[in-house]
């Protein structure tokens, strides 16, 4: 999904497509390099997320700042006269002031946006036409609220798509919402679904990172497997000869036994619309 490619080293550095003002260097067109993003903050940042058109970022403090696109949706959170803007896009990073707690993360979805707080109470806001917010309707609105059906449940991971989203909880399992038409929430549907509810076929492993693409889903146990579900049109998920789409996890075991590289543990996932990478351990390197 991502039109432009982001690097942090508590600094912001972006290039590539600037349309809707998502690289947030005040202009709306391309950059060909890396040119430093000059906000507002006056601490570091920490955390940095981007969809197809809109940005955001976590300074050291907890403050939440956004950019890019918002035409209506309201995914950067920032309300009536939010600033300059060109298009409906917003070049300058803004404050979210409308987000009463502080943030530890941040997710954009194709057009809302999750951030999580310090104590792992989830907020969103943007779009819902598909459940994407999660609140049981499709009322959806540029001011942050958390996710009333999560309430006493501690979320320490977020992970959102185009129209979909998923959360990881302290007990290391797995929750899915929104749009299901590519079996993206992983539950043997392609039914939408309107509030965070466990992805049964992972219940029984202990989950500690999750990822999502554009419609596709991903999920690593603490016993270094990976498991993947959704759209698998343009191979994505890993596997041969699954469909087009993969209504439930399945894992994906991708090094054989007799190709010499000995056994291995997953680390980390990354999907974009149609591709995925992951980072592997391996015994004896």
């Amino acid at each position: 999904m991502n039109k432009h490619i982001q690097w942090l080293h508590k600094q912001k550095f972006f290039r590539g497509y600037g349309g809707f003002g998502a690289l947030g260097h005040t202009v709306y067109h391309r950059e060909l390099v890396p040119k430093l993003v000059e906000g507002s903050w006056d601490t570091e940042i920490c955390h940095v997320a981007t969809s197809g058109t809109h940005t955001a970022a976590i300074t050291k403090s907890g403050e939440l700042y956004t950019w890019g696109r918002d035409e209506g949706d309201g995914r950067l959170g920032l309300g009536p006269g939010r600033g300059p803007n060109e298009a409906g896009g917003l070049s300058i990073p803004s404050k979210v002031k409308a987000l009463p707690v502080s943030a530890v993360a941040v997710s954009c979805g194709g057009f809302f946006t999750m951030a999580l707080s310090e104590e792992g109470e989830l907020w969103n806001w943007g779009a819902n036409s598909n459940y994407e917010l999660g609140r049981g309707d499709k009322l959806g609105g540029w001011k942050p609220q958390p996710v009333s059906s999560l309430k006493g449940v501690r979320i320490i991971q977020i992970a959102s798509g185009g129209y979909h989203s998923l959360a990881l909880t302290d007990k290391g399992e797995v929750l899915s919402w929104g749009h299901g038409g590519h079996g993206q929430l992983g539950n043997s549907s392609l039914h939408n679904q309107k509030v965070p509810i466990p992805v049964e076929a992972l219940t029984h492993e202990k989950v500690i990172y999750i990822a999502c693409g554009g419609s596709s889903s991903a999920a690593i146990t603490d016993g270094g497997k990976l498991y993947m579900w959704g759209n698998a049109q343009d191979c994505q998920l890993g596997l041969p000869g699954l469909p087009e789409k993969q209504l439930s996890p399945i894992e994906v075991k991708f090094l054989m036994e007799d190709d010499g590289l000995g056994s291995h543990n997953v680390l980390s996932v990354a999907i974009g619309a149609s591709h995925a990478m992951c980072l592997v351990s391996r015994s004896g390197h």
